[in-house]
């Protein structure tokens, strides 16, 4: 499956939390995420505070584990998400 993830930063957090993610190494990272997710991108909006990755992963349970890793940070949504080819192939099958 895949994954959107989007945050927003709590108000004055966004110094604190840049500073601490920018000393995680890739290593580290990956570790943090677990061997059931495979982080496909992630982008930042550092003037805002927010940000979105897509991940993907076949449990449920370790990507809102993940989330709930940087929750008390920041305000997270995580959305199952699917690409044309399979929103075309459901489109299909509900005979639009």
């Amino acid at each position: 499956m895949t994954f959107l993830i989007s945050w927003q930063l709590y108000q004055g957090r966004l110094h604190p939390v840049l500073a601490h993610f920018s000393k995680v190494t890739e290593e580290q990272d990956k570790a943090l995420m677990g061997p059931e997710i495979t982080l496909i991108g992630r982008w930042h909006d550092l003037v805002s505070g927010t940000g979105v990755c897509i991940v993907e992963s076949d449990s449920v349970e370790a990507v809102t584990a993940y989330a709930l890793k940087w929750n008390s940070e920041m305000d997270i949504t995580v959305q199952p998400v699917m690409d044309d080819a399979m929103a075309r192939e459901m489109g299909e099958r509900l005979s639009l």
